[in-house]
């Protein structure tokens, strides 16, 4: 590739200096070229000869407004905020028009948390500026840490109004309609930005982004396919055309777009295990399963990975496998309730009950409480035996479920089973009340109770009124 002129005049100057400080020879530069090379050291986080390049740049360059004005930049980043201010005064002194002087003080004022006082530093410079695209970047992220969006948001579009390649502001504006729930606004604004920029992959890639968040799959999928069709090698835009097209069902497409994930970069667990569920879904079994071990293989830590293994062999109803893997998915993670909740299923599939109870308490304990999870950890403890911890269990749950017929028969039924008529009736009332026909759960899970003549004189007698 060609080099532009101006691009090889820094690479020697560059070179220029670094063989000085090899040979110690003092060799002259002019002060523009000091400025590129402090500023190249900085860039590339070499405080030390940023320093070392600054001192000798002053010693040849004394009166030099741009070195000092550098000077005053490496101060700031030093925390030196007192010493670079009085520079910046005297500077001011000599030079009121220099727009850089305001950017400094900006930037002071700002590392002080008083971006009030520093926004009004950066609309004097944009009085004396050229480059007022960098201006009202600066702006912007000063209202950013002020958390005021709105303003934030329109000095990043004044910003992209100056420079429309400005990459940083285009992706800072859509965080901004972002945060402050303004996606069709957004969509609005990009669509306006491509008619004036049609080549930018990146506004491509956003309104994708986009269009994907409020569930508009085809547009986004259109959107991404430009980003794409601009730039081959997106591999973020392919990786969410593929999201997009699971979203829609297409499979087929979806793994193509993963694949070429694949091909452009090393390969993901993520893209490997979503692979894989396109191909169950296709009914690939075969294939679902060697994604499925891929993705473990390339990341043995992922506890999704050993998941995505175990849901595939609950499905084939291989439940010895099952708990194989989903004991690795728990050895990773052990306060997942959904992992938990696997556990005690597999078990209670296996007919182990003792460890399906273990199970479902986990889940619980790890903050699942949906019904069903208390209910089949309920029946398991009845199926046990153990009637008191059951009844406990229902009463922790009817906190959950205050108005839920089918606690409300169990606790009938567990309360029949030692004995405790009076409050078993009380909840076989609330029952009945909250639904009659329910009844027959009684009759399936406490046969024992069903067959009393009791029980049955208590229903026949709630089913006339």
């Amino acid at each position: 590739m060609q080099l532009s002129n101006e691009e090889e005049d820094y690479n020697l100057s560059l070179s220029k200096f670094e063989s000085m400080l090899k040979t110690n020879k003092v060799l002259f530069f002019d002060s523009e070229e000091f400025e590129e090379i402090i500023l190249h050291y900085i860039d590339m986080g070499k405080a030390a000869l940023a320093k070392k390049a600054l001192k000798l740049a002053l010693d040849q360059h004394p009166k030099s407004t741009g070195l000092k004005l550098v000077q005053v930049e490496m101060l700031v980043y030093d925390d030196k905020l007192e010493i670079a201010e009085k520079l910046l005064n005297e500077l001011y002194a000599i030079e009121p028009t220099n727009e850089e002087i305001y950017i400094q003080k900006a930037n002071i004022c700002s590392k002080r948390d008083q971006h009030e006082k520093a926004v009004e530093q950066l609309k004097i410079a944009l009085k004396f500026t050229d480059d007022y695209a960098d201006v009202y970047n600066l702006i912007g992220m000063e209202y950013l840490f002020m958390d005021n969006l709105e303003l934030a948001k329109e000095s990043f579009i004044k910003c992209l109004e100056e420079d429309f390649e400005d990459q940083s502001a285009l992706y800072n504006v859509v965080y901004c309609f972002e945060f402050l729930d303004q996606n069709q606004e957004a969509i609005t604004y990009l669509n306006k930005y491509i008619d004036k920029n049609p080549y930018s992959e990146i506004a491509w890639h956003q309104l994708g982004r986009l269009h994907y968040g409020v569930k508009e799959y085809e547009n986004a999928i259109r959107a991404f396919d430009y980003a794409t069709l601009i730039d081959d090698e997106f591999l973020g835009a392919f990786m969410e055309k593929a999201k997009a097209h699971e979203r829609l069902k297409k499979y087929a497409e979806a793994i193509e777009s993963y694949e070429r994930t694949i091909e452009l970069d090393d390969a993901t667990s993520y893209a490997l295990l979503r692979i894989g569920k396109c191909h169950e879904k296709l009914g690939n079994k075969a294939l679902a399963l060697k994604y499925f071990n891929k993705t473990v293989h390339e990341d043995p830590l992922l506890d999704k990975g050993w998941i995505a293994i175990t849901d595939f062999y609950v499905r084939q109803k291989n439940y010895q496998k099952a708990l194989f893997y989903v004991n690795k998915a728990l050895a990773i993670d052990n306060q997942n309730r959904l992992y938990w909740k696997r556990f005690a299923s597999i078990n209670k599939q296996l007919n182990f009950y003792e460890e399906a109870e273990f199970g479902y308490r986990k889940a619980v304990e790890f903050g699942d409480y949906q019904l069903d999870t208390w209910l089949f950890w309920v029946d398991i403890l009845q199926f046990l035996g153990e009637f008191e911890s059951a009844i406990q269990t229902l009463l922790q749950a009817s906190e959950y479920f205050p108005e839920e017929n089918e606690i409300e028969y169990r606790l009938a039924g567990l309360y029949f089973m030692i004995q405790d008529n009076t409050k078993a009736k009380f909840h076989l009332s609330n029952a009945m009340r909250l639904n009659f026909d329910n009844y027959i759960i009684i009759e399936d899970l406490f046969p024992v109770v069903w067959t009393k003549k009791m029980v049955q004189n208590y229903i026949a007698k709630h089913k006339k009124l």
